[in-house]
């Protein structure tokens, strides 16, 4: 009785999670005449592709979506090397001032980007990289969680494997490449997926720095289908259903590491 209850309760809570993502699949297999005339029907009358057409076919979503890629799949991939390589600093190596540098860092996740969002427009704007690509990547090349996740999971490494590895000729880089690397795969799943979520869906940042269409990223591209007089709610809700694929794909491929991170988080 106790399982059974259990797995009702899980159930509940699943589809409460789930109903968002399903109620937005099927508004966007309605026409926006539909969603108007019947916003609280859920299955469509009339099932139609015409919000998936409008939005292949009648916008820039195709460079919206490589911008989003390019944005993304960097800020992914440097994180994870700021990320890696710092956190095995500052587990493994002893110098002066080491604690207060890391308490710094962890001062940074504490900040909201709407205290810093100014500096870094004006920073940007300095370094000429207003409306670029490049003022969405540089900002975030460095993630204070990402190197105290790092950082802790390193910290598990035995010293032993490292020592070795130098009694047997190996540099620091070629120790951090061959052996830390492989230990924290887990770990680097886990900020994979964080990192990709947090970058693919970033609306404020895009929003500030950017002002070309042909720049935009999916999310901030949302816009592009409303005004003030009309919203095409079919498009709306089908181009939203397209930028959810990729975050759903990189989710399922990584989601055993992502598991796996978080189980490992608590132990020693």
């Amino acid at each position: 009785m106790k399982k059974t209850i259990i797995i009702i309760a899980v159930c509940v809570i699943l589809i409460i999670i789930l109903m968002p993502y399903i109620w937005m699949l099927l508004t966007s297999f309605k026409s926006t005449t539909e969603i108007i005339k019947n916003p609280g029907r859920i299955l469509p009358i009339d099932w139609t592709l015409s919000g998936y057409y409008n939005v292949l076919t009648q916008s820039p979503f195709f460079m919206w979506l490589k911008n989003s890629i390019i944005v993304t799949a960097s800020v992914t991939v440097i994180v994870l090397f700021t990320s890696s390589l710092t956190g095995y600093i500052f587990a493994k190596y002893q110098f002066r001032g080491k604690e207060f540098l890391f308490w710094i860092i962890l001062a940074t996740m504490m900040v909201p980007f709407t205290v810093t969002m100014i500096p870094n427009f004006l920073l940007i704007n300095e370094l000429g990289l207003h409306n670029t690509l490049g003022s969405l990547i540089v900002p975030t090349m460095v993630s204070g969680f990402g190197i105290f996740l790092c950082r802790q999971f390193c910290e598990d490494i035995p010293d032993s494997l490292c020592e070795a590895a130098k009694i047997d000729g190996a540099g620091d880089f070629y120790i951090y490449w061959k052996i830390i690397l492989p230990n924290l795969t887990p770990c680097l799943g886990a900020l994979a997926i964080f990192t990709f979520l947090e970058s693919w869906n970033d609306y404020l940042r895009p929003l500030i720095m950017l002002e070309r269409m042909e720049s935009m990223t999916l999310p901030v591209a949302l816009s592009y289908f409303s005004n003030q007089h009309y919203n095409d709610y079919s498009s709306i809700m089908a181009a939203a259903a397209l930028i959810m694929v990729p975050v759903t794909v990189v989710f399922l491929l990584l989601q055993k590491y992502f598991i796996k991170g978080i189980a490992i988080t608590g132990m020693k």
